[in-house]
């Protein structure tokens, strides 16, 4: 008789390998869950991600509730940006991107906090239509949008109101503060590049703090002197490049005229197709009526 000892130690093998407690079946699934959850940030970094528009400012190029898969891979793949389920932000390192932000692009970008923030209290994505890039000047005459002086073309998809009005207190919440610019009549604005030499007095201090300050440095204003890093300056030169984002729906969006340029480093992708889309303030409790806010038009879309 001849015993098969070969096959009988890959079996004693296979049977070490199989989970015969409940701790070890546990210990099991946590490593299971630990790697999908390292193989999703990894492709969510690298090529592909899922966004999901949260707001009607794009409107009607992309609608609230549209679930988009994100080209990541065109303006620079990344390591991991964020651990997914908990939206807890991750150091990450960007690697050279195919191409820059081009006027027309739609882009999803890592939101950079509001006009007077130095960052985002909460790691949030923007979705917006890139209007203008590094250079470009930007005006709005009577809501029309004016890039170098020329006219912008309004996007296919994009709603203009013709009521045409505006809040007065726009003045006092467009960026840069101190201006006094409004939604409808902005700028001239240019939009700056890496190298560019601001410089600074008393009189446009605030209108650049919070920018210097987002470029990593600190500054500070005695009222007689501007200081960056403790060192009295009047000039600043930049060390980014940007671009300006604007909702389709102009009309009402939150975007870069009331919150800032945006760096080239937190544009992490451009939308491509939607893929789902329904009404995602329905809760699942309300289950056949969220059935029912299907779009099915929608579904195939692609985003241009």
């Amino acid at each position: 008789m001849k015993f098969d000892f070969k096959g009988l130690l890959k079996n004693k093998k296979n049977e070490k390998k199989k989970p015969q407690t409940s701790t070890e079946k546990f210990i099991a699934w946590v490593k299971t869950i630990i790697w999908a959850i390292v193989v999703v940030m990894i492709i969510n970094g690298l090529a592909l991600a899922s966004f999901v528009v949260p707001t009607g400012s794009m409107e009607n190029t992309v609608m609230t509730g549209d679930f988009l898969f994100v080209n990541k891979f065109i303006y620079g793949p990344t390591t991991p940006q964020v651990i997914p389920f908990f939206n807890i932000p991750l150091p990450f390192y960007k690697f050279p991107a195919p191409k820059d932000p081009a006027k027309g692009d739609v882009i999803v970008f890592i939101f950079p906090g509001y006009r007077d923030e130095v960052k985002s209290n909460e790691f949030q994505y923007y979705l917006k239509r890139c209007v203008a890039t590094v250079g470009d000047t930007i005006q709005i005459i009577n809501n029309i949008l004016y890039i170098n002086g020329k006219r912008s073309p309004i996007p296919p998809n994009a709603i203009i109101d013709s009521s045409n009005y505006e809040d007065p207190s726009d003045k006092f919440r467009t960026f840069p503060p101190g201006l006094g610019f409004t939604r409808n009549n902005y700028g001239p604005l240019v939009v700056p590049k890496k190298g560019d030499v601001i410089h600074l007095n008393q009189d446009n201090y605030r209108q650049w703090a919070t920018f210097i300050s987002r470029e990593g440095h600190n500054v500070d204003n005695t009222g007689t002197a501007i200081t960056i890093d403790g060192k009295v300056v009047t000039d600043y030169t930049v060390e980014r490049n940007y671009c300006f984002g604007m909702g389709d729906n102009r009309d009402h969006s939150l975007d870069s005229r009331y919150w800032g340029f945006i760096p080239y480093n937190n544009v992490v992708g451009t939308p491509m197709i939607v893929y789902w889309s329904w009404d995602t303030n329905l809760s699942m409790s309300h289950f056949f009526d969220k059935l029912s806010s299907i779009r099915f038009n929608r579904i195939a879309k692609i985003i241009r």
